[in-house]
């Protein structure tokens, strides 16, 4: 090759590379102006509960549907999860209507402390107050207890937070007991208490197996017992336990229950909040088959809040679908 010829592949060689150079350039510059879309975190709770199953199969939802990194962080449960939103550590959380309007108040475990990012986005499940007391005793409502040893399971568990609290509402003088379900099922058998109550998703395996092996009747509260129950306890809604949802339940049983949301830091964008709350519902099958607690993850059940607000992106997406929203919750 000529010397001419070598210079003229140089010459090119050099702007191919300024090409290319170029192209990188603007690669970059395309990239800085499009940033990643930010992880979504979700609260969830402890290690083989409810609140994991459900968020896990949340997270596959919506990472998959939205295109973006999506994953569930177990916790401690409902109270941490609104310090980490109240933290901006995490997007989403899972929370109990009580916890909620506890942290919202700046009562109770708060110790006087307002947690108020949180806005409510749907409905997961009703955790129902399920008071069972062995047949043998033929108890049927709730003043028939007075006197009585009652299991309400663990001391820090729903149940054994609320009992004494419902009791005390109510005017009902009993002796609560305390210790896993387990124990609370055995000392019923045994004599040793008289009634249970869980309170949980329905149906509750372990009140499942106690009914297949001893004959248990449900106590149930009267209407003017469950009006001075929300009087007291604003947190706490109606609730119903089907019929059939025991092989001993012949007719739907009327008791209180708390329900349980998923909620989001309020400043995460509305569209954001629609296409989540958007994709939850047209995906709900999946979700229940990943958690079945989540057949009640339905549009209508987001009357049941009552307490908290509603984050804007989720208001749309109710009034687009005809489901009206109470006033207390657009503030």
């Amino acid at each position: 090759m000529t010397a001419e010829g070598c210079q003229k592949m140089t010459a090119m060689r050099r702007a191919a590379y300024a090409f290319i150079a170029a192209l990188v350039l603007i690669g970059m510059a395309v990239c800085e102006d499009a940033p990643a879309a930010e992880l979504i975190t979700i609260a969830t709770g402890s290690p083989g509960g409810s609140y994991q199953a459900y968020g896990q199969g949340l997270a596959r939802i919506l990472a998959r549907e939205l295109g973006q990194e999506v994953t569930a962080q177990s916790t401690q449960g409902p109270a941490q999860n609104v310090l980490l939103l109240e933290r901006k550590q995490a997007t989403l959380a899972l929370i109990m209507r009580g916890v909620g309007l506890q942290a919202w108040n700046g009562s109770d475990w708060t110790k006087g402390t307002q947690y108020r990012s949180m806005r409510v986005l749907f409905p997961m499940y009703d955790t129902a107050f399920q008071f069972v007391a062995a047949k043998r005793l033929r108890l049927n409502w709730l003043e028939d207890l007075a006197g009585l040893h009652i299991g309400a399971g663990p001391r820090a568990g729903t149940a054994g937070i609320y009992l004494p609290r419902i009791f005390n509402a109510l005017d009902i003088k009993t002796a609560v007991r305390f210790g896993a379900y387990e124990s609370m099922t055995s000392q019923l058998k045994s004599g040793d208490v008289e009634a249970i109550v869980l309170a949980s998703g329905v149906p509750t395996p372990a009140l499942t197996e106690l009914i297949a092996a001893e004959p248990v009747d449900f106590v149930q509260p009267s209407a003017d017992q469950i009006a001075l129950i929300r009087k007291a306890l604003p947190e706490i809604s109606r609730s119903t336990v089907p019929t059939g949802t025991y092989s001993s339940l012949a007719r739907d049983y009327q008791t209180v229950g708390l329900f349980n949301f998923a909620v989001a830091q309020k400043d995460v964008p509305d569209d954001l909040v629609y296409k989540i709350v958007k994709t939850v519902f047209d995906n709900r099958e999946e979700l229940v088959k990943a958690e079945s607690l989540a057949k009640e993850t339905v549009p209508t059940n987001i009357g049941r809040d009552e307490v908290l607000p509603l984050h804007p992106g989720a208001a749309r997406y109710y009034r687009e679908i005809g489901i009206p929203i109470p006033v207390a919750q657009t503030q």
